[in-house]
């Protein structure tokens, strides 16, 4: 699976000079921000590559990202992808490679039409694609060598479940064979996309990486991928432990994961002296609490897309935070002023009396 995301860092010269925070924000209300695009395994959830970019300008977009990892896919391999990736570049470019796409139909660049094509059952056929008119990210003579058509499956598929947003979904996929893969095995296989999304959120959120720490964009890219080889090594305790208890690795808590290592590491780091025997009965003991935390079978659970708690609003910097500073400072000046003169007003008073 290949999908993007963003994080921040802090707001150092350094760090906006190589990640600029967004272009529509005034300069100092902002935070520096990266993209990142992971290739991920549908099968047990581990990052096979990750690439960094500026979140804005051109080649920085997570097509481009795709383009840079994807040496590391083999022939045969299947890529699921949004609808971003179902392009026509992207399908040929890869189908030189061996590996098929399967990703969604981008309805403002082409529209389906099941009447046309090979029609292989109910909104379900085969198509030829003509090339662009243009692409922008090719010269005259490399356009002209393309070949003039490409050819892809388009499959309808309604979804009914109930909360889901989405009622129809066109798949688009270089899988040409109805008896290989059916239109249910396409439509199970897309909806599996969404664990792409689950997995970026237990990076970015279970782990914290959504705000990075580090004031240089060198130790940045190190903190990236820190987090990258620690998400890798949890996955890995995770896929043994499926594999001992003959479990599917994504029937696994990566949270609970979390928890169980956490509450090991100080008897480990207790008994890193001991045999070699001793250690692995204290893995084995480690493995099977792992394979104890089960994800709930609940595939077709909806939520309302609303906040339950409350939280304070403080407003939004929209002015540098040294500006806003002095701003204060100066109120509070003048609240000072105005006690010390009150102050000295009454004093007179009474020295004085009223006048």
């Amino acid at each position: 699976m290949f999908d993007g995301t963003t994080v921040t860092m802090p707001d150092t010269a350094e760090n906006q000079a190589d990640c600029p925070q967004v272009y529509n924000q005034e300069p100092g209300t902002g935070f520096p921000i990266a993209r990142v695009g992971a290739l991920i395994s549908l099968s047990c959830g581990a990052i096979v590559n990750l690439g960094v970019c500026r979140y804005a300008g051109k080649g920085q977009g997570e097509v481009s990202l795709l383009r840079r990892l994807w040496d590391m896919l083999q022939p045969g391999d299947v890529l699921l992808g949004d609808r971003l990736m179902a392009n026509w570049t992207n399908i040929l470019l890869l189908q030189e490679r061996g590996v098929n796409l399967v990703g969604r139909l981008n309805k403002a660049n082409r529209k389906a039409d099941f009447r046309r094509g090979q029609r292989l059952g109910p909104h379900d056929h085969i198509v030829r694609w003509w090339k662009p008119s243009s692409i922008h990210s090719l010269d005259w003579e490399t356009y002209r060598a393309l070949p003039e058509y490409i050819i892809v499956r388009e499959t309808k598929i309604a979804v009914a479940q109930p909360g889901f947003r989405t009622r129809v979904v066109i798949v688009v996929t270089t899988l040409l064979d109805p008896e290989r893969t059916t239109r249910d095995d396409l439509a199970t296989l897309y909806r599996a996309r969404w664990n792409n999304e689950l997995d970026l959120r237990s990076i970015k959120s279970t782990m914290q990486m959504h705000e990075l720490r580090c004031k240089t964009p060198e130790l940045v890219h190190k903190e990236i991928w820190t987090h990258a080889l620690a998400y890798n090594l949890i996955r890995t305790v995770m896929a043994q432990a499926a594999t001992t208890h003959d479990i599917l690795p994504r029937s696994i808590s990566f949270k609970g994961a979390i928890q169980i290592l956490g509450a090991f590491q100080p008897v480990i780091e207790l008994q890193a002296d001991r045999d070699p025997s001793h250690r692995a009965r204290l893995y084995r003991i480690l493995i099977d609490a792992i394979a104890t935390h089960r994800v709930s079978g609940r595939p077709d659970r909806f939520e309302p897309r609303v906040k339950k708690q409350r939280r304070n609003h403080y407003g939004w910097l929209t002015r540098p935070r040294a500006e806003v500073k002095r701003k204060m400072a100066r109120g509070l000046i003048r609240i000072l002023s105005a006690i010390r003169h009150i102050d000295r007003m009454n004093v007179l008073r009474r020295h004085v009396g009223p006048t």
